[in-house]
């Protein structure tokens, strides 16, 4: 049985990063899946950002490797605590102003911030983390995200 075979929501998060996105494992799939989340709740509000963590409380992946053994919502939520402790007290940054992010913004800290491996680009990495994460939240979740995504990686979004 091939990869393909697989029903698809029986292959877990990361490696449906990985194989989507282009990317070479699964250690690329999870640290390009933190920055996309990264870069996402910086144009969320804080009780979007809540609701959203609390319905991806799922396994990313099957394995003994300690380093991989985390729910989605880890991936959701930012491990520098200076990071978190920001995003909780700061408003939501929006598409206009020198700070917005706006589309061009939101890809190139995908690329910059994620150490893009040079076989794929950054629309290809957040379309991949946006489709593995639409199949895990519930359609009110998938429509409320969406009100906050700026110009094409809106589109993507709605894409996924």
């Amino acid at each position: 049985m091939s990869a393909s075979d697989i029903a698809q929501d029986s292959i877990p998060f990361l490696e449906k990063v990985m194989r989507a996105g282009n990317l070479q494992d699964i250690y690329e799939a999870r640290d390009l899946s933190e920055v996309v989340y990264r870069t996402m709740r910086d144009l969320m509000p804080k009780d979007t950002i809540e609701r959203v963590g609390s319905e991806l409380n799922k396994p990313t992946i099957s394995t003994e490797d300690k380093t991989l053994q985390e729910d989605i919502s880890d991936l959701w939520k930012d491990r520098n605590p200076i990071v978190s402790w920001l995003s909780k007290v700061r408003p939501p940054f929006d598409s206009s102003g020198p700070w917005g992010i706006d589309e061009q913004r939101f890809i190139a800290r995908i690329e910059q911030e994620g150490g893009m491996p040079k076989n794929t680009k950054g629309e290809t990495v957040v379309k991949a983390v946006f489709s593995a994460t639409k199949e895990e939240i519930s359609p009110e979740r998938v429509q409320e995200i969406a009100g906050f995504l700026p110009g094409k990686i809106k589109e993507l979004w709605n894409e996924a």
